[in-house]
C-alpha cells in the first residue's frame, strides 16, 4: 500500500477502534489518511494496520484540522424540528449518510423537565447488532441534542426491535449510497 496521502499525527489521541468500540490510544507521528470527515468527526485508516478509527472533533487540530466546537445549548424555545437537526449532524463512521437518513432514529419524544426545559427521549439502532460503536453513536447524538435551545436533558437508548433493514433508508439516504 502506498503511503500518499496519509499524515502523521501531531501528538497522541484517543480514537475508538471500529466497528468493535475499543477504546485506543493512537501515538503522534502515527500515519493516518482521512477516509470519512462528517459531522465534525473523523474516520481514518492508520497506515501498515487492518481497519479503521474513529477521532473526535476534539482532537482535529492533530490532524491538523481545526476543531470546530460545539455551540452551547441557547435560550429559547424547543422546537423538535432543531433537535432533528442536531442528529442529521450525526454519521456512521463506515457510512457517509447521517444517522435520521440511514433509519437508524426511531423515536423523538420531548417531555417537560422537573428543572424546566425539555428531556428528550431518543430510540435508535445500529445497521448490525453486534457493531461495538454504538454506544459511541449514542453518546455523540446525545451530546449534541444537549445544544438545542430548550433542552435540558436528553437520552438515547439503543433498541433492536424492530430490526434495522435497507428499507428503513429514507430517499435522500439512499441517493447518497447510489441506491436509487
Amino acid at each position: 500500500m502506498s503511503d500518499e496521502g496519509f499524515i502523521p499525527l501531531s501528538r497522541d489521541i484517543e480514537a475508538t477502534r471500529i466497528p468493535s468500540g475499543e477504546q485506543v490510544t493512537l501515538p503522534a507521528e502515527t500515519a493516518v489518511l482521512i477516509t470519512q470527515a462528517l459531522g465534525g468527526s473523523f474516520t481514518v485508516h492508520v497506515a501498515h494496520q487492518s481497519g479503521l478509527f474513529r477521532i473526535k472533533n476534539s482532537d482535529a487540530d492533530a490532524l491538523g484540522k481545526e476543531v470546530v466546537e460545539s455551540a452551547p445549548a441557547t435560550d429559547g424555545p424547543f422546537d423538535d424540528a432543531n433537535a432533528w437537526a442536531q442528529l442529521r449532524n450525526c454519521y456512521d463512521p463506515e457510512i457517509p449518510v447521517n444517522i435520521v437518513d440511514l433509519g437508524l432514529i426511531y423515536s423523538l419524544e420531548a417531555t417537560d423537565a422537573p428543572a424546566g426545559g425539555k428531556h428528550l427521549e431518543v430510540k435508535m439502532t445500529l445497521t448490525a447488532p453486534g457493531c461495538g460503536m454504538g454506544p459511541s453513536l449514542a453518546a455523540d447524538a446525545e451530546q449534541r441534542l444537549l445544544t438545542v435551545p430548550g433542552v435540558s436533558s436528553a437520552n438515547v437508548s439503543l433498541v433492536w426491535e424492530p430490526t434495522w433493514s435497507p428499507a428503513l433508508i429514507s430517499p435522500a439516504g439512499k441517493e447518497k449510497l447510489g441506491m436509487v
